[in-house]
């Protein structure tokens, strides 16, 4: 065992397999009391199986650890609260929530039916917010404490992912907000944004060639957690680890201004928009075609 978190007491969402059961294994493996969520749901959010998060915290027991599990759903605020709640009476304390749970439900933006928006939304995004809301109360008075959310380079917008999309694109928004809100009370919030096998990657119809593996992805949030990372300041960022590699994100700002010598018309920003304030062009724009052809043959290049 290592005593990089040691003495911290961490919560992971989402724990029972792929990014988040290596997440909380590597925090108990550095000394940290966990708890383990997970419904214990399908991709899709259905079946739901407490048995999932009681099979962590055996495997963390068995190494020597100090694990709780707690079943509850992160996308109503009983649930996040129950999962702050348990820290507390397990442990005492609570010093850094992870919030990695998500479901996926595929469908064209003018198929997409409600029942298959609300609940992607609902686990990722309000499933982020149940359990930063109920952290946030404890870690203020705390003074200290760090909340980490999971994104996916999805956010940059998505073919048949829209409710996924949206959901990754308002965890950072909500991260971001955390940071600023938090910082006087010495909490400091970030976003992962990993690319690694897991169920969900393993249905992307095209081959993410900078792929690694959940257990790649933990030592990140290892770090985050850690006084090293509040020392070094670091909130309000978002980053990527795909295997070996680690990157940063970059942070909204304005690119490119025009003013108009009185009050703007359509024809004058017609006029002077292409060659001047000009586009920010999408990068994913120019893989929709590769994409397209290999959804077309059915390739699972992920699997």
């Amino acid at each position: 065992m290592g005593n990089f978190l040691a003495g911290k007491v961490v919560a992971v969402t989402g724990a029972g397999r792929g990014i988040g059961r290596a997440v909380a294994l590597a925090c108990a493996h550095e000394g940290a009391k966990v708890v383990v969520n997970d419904y214990g749901v399908s991709m899709e959010g259905g079946e739901p199986r407490s048995g999932i998060a009681e099979g962590v915290v055996k495997e963390i027991v068995a190494e020597g650890g100090s694990a709780v599990a707690v079943a509850d759903d992160v996308s109503t605020m009983a649930g996040g609260q129950r999962i702050v709640d348990t820290a507390l009476a397990e442990y005492g304390r609570l010093d850094g929530v992870v919030c990695v749970a998500g479901i996926l439900r595929e469908r064209m933006l003018f198929n997409m039916s409600e029942e298959e928006w609300d609940p992607v939304v609902a686990t990722h995004l309000k499933g982020t917010f149940t359990v930063f809301r109920a952290a946030a109360a404890v870690m203020r008075k705390q003074k200290s404490g760090t909340l980490i959310g999971f994104t996916s380079g999805n956010h940059q917008g998505s073919v048949a992912q829209a409710n996924y999309a949206s959901a990754k694109g308002g965890i950072i928004s909500l991260v971001r907000s955390a940071a600023l809100g938090l910082n006087k009370y010495g909490v400091t919030a970030n976003c992962v944004a990993p690319v690694a096998r897991t169920r969900m990657s393993a249905n992307v119809p095209m081959e993410l060639a900078e792929m690694g593996e959940p257990e790649d992805v933990a030592p990140m949030v290892v770090y985050l957690l850690s006084d090293q990372a509040k020392e070094q300041e670091i909130t309000g960022q978002v980053y990527t680890v795909a295997g070996p590699k680690i990157a940063v994100w970059a942070q909204p700002r304005e690119l490119r201004s025009a003013y108009a010598d009185g009050a703007w018309t359509p024809e004058s920003i017609a006029e002077s928009l292409p060659g001047g304030v000009g586009q920010d062009p999408m990068p994913m724009l120019g893989k929709l075609k590769e994409m397209a052809e290999a959804a077309a043959r059915k390739d699972r290049p992920n699997a």
